[in-house]
Formats: structure tokens, C-alpha cells, sequence
């Protein structure tokens, strides 16, 4: 009898890696060629354009990344091959942050609030932040992501697992990106094609 081999990668970081290479790839798709008064459209006001979706991913990332990273340290390794979500981050997910019509709309976080224009550096910026979550997601691997716990940077009282976190994280990215879609593929868009 053979024993699975300690060398095997995690079902879950398989899955959230190939996620962001999808959110990359559509990135790539979505900003090629466009112009910073394309990337500032906005199809009515209070509607973000494609670039405020955009930063507003970079600052959600560069809260929430380094907060995972953080519970991190210190903790003994002890991989898990799939992420367990208890009812209030299946919750969460379901109701905040996966793209669908039952996905509730509300405000974002004060500190993950895009600015009222943006550059066309933003794009390199989020891809760059996607860059950091993969190396997040390859440490994290060789960790219980369903025990270890971090300090929500938006609400320090919430503590999600790492791996709530890391799939917040994708799914986050996800629901923007389509959003970001959406408001290019607008009849209205400037260069509409």
C-alpha cells in the first residue's frame, strides 16, 4: 500500500490559482488598448467605471493580504487539501461577495473606496496584487487554512479562517471584474464598437 505523497499540492490552491489566472487573462482582455477617459467612464453617476473596480480590488488586496499573510507566521504547518466554510462565511460569500443576482448590494469599506479618477497604472497594480495573492495562496498551502484565523481589516471583531479569507479574496475579484465587463460591453461606452 502506498501513501499519498506529502509532495501534492492542495485541491483548494489548485482551484484559487487557476481562478486568478482567469481574473488575469480577463484583465488583460477587458484594459487592452483602453484610454484613461475609457477607463474613466462611468455609465451614470455613482456607477463605477472600469478602473475604479479596478483600485478598488488593489485596495481591497493590499488590506486584506497582508492580514492573512500575518496569521501566518508562527503557526506549525499542517496542510489541509479542502477549505471548510462554517455557516457565516458560507454566508458572507453567498450574500456579499460571489457574482450573482442574489448577491446584496452595499456599500464598500471606507478604506477600499476608489478615487474619483484613476491611471492607467491601475492595471499593472491589480495584476501586480494578484502576483502577492498567488505567493499567499503557495505559502498558505502548507498550512490548516481552516483553523488559522486573521484580523479583518474592515472589521477587526470578524475572524474569518485563512481559507474563508483567500477565497473572499478570488470571489472578490471575480464579482469586479465582471462588473468591470459589464460597464465596457455599455452601448454607451466611449470607442463602443
Amino acid at each position: 500500500m502506498t501513501s499519498q505523497s506529502t509532495t501534492t499540492t492542495p485541491a483548494w490552491s489548485d482551484r484559487l490559482l487557476a481562478e486568478l489566472d482567469v481574473i488575469d487573462q480577463n484583465t488583460h482582455e477587458l484594459t487592452a488598448r483602453l484610454t484613461v477617459e475609457q477607463l474613466n467612464w462611468q455609465p451614470s453617476p455613482g456607477v463605477w467605471s472600469v478602473g475604479q473596480c479596478l483600485e478598488h480590488l488593489c485596495l481591497g488586496n493590499e488590506a486584506y493580504l497582508p492580514a492573512i499573510s500575518a496569521a501566518l507566521v508562527g503557526k506549525r504547518t499542517s496542510p489541509v487539501q479542502e477549505i471548510s466554510l462554517g455557516w457565516l462565511a458560507r454566508w458572507f460569500i453567498r450574500s456579499f461577495i460571489e457574482p450573482s443576482p442574489a448577491t446584496k448590494r452595499g456599500p464598500a469599506p471606507k478604506k477600499i473606496v476608489p478615487g474619483v479618477r484613476v491611471e492607467l497604472s491601475v492595471i499593472d497594480r491589480f495584476l501586480r496584487s494578484n502576483h502577492e495573492a498567488r505567493q499567499l495562496i503557495r505559502d498558505a498551502r502548507s498550512y490548516d487554512v481552516n483553523r488559522i484565523r486573521f484580523v479583518n481589516p474592515f472589521v477587526p471583531l470578524l475572524r474569518f479562517t485563512v481559507g474563508t479569507g483567500l477565497m473572499i479574496t478570488c470571489g472578490h475579484e471575480r464579482r469586479h471584474v465582471l462588473q468591470a465587463q459589464r460597464v465596457k460591453r455599455s452601448q454607451a461606452f466611449p470607442g463602443y464598437c
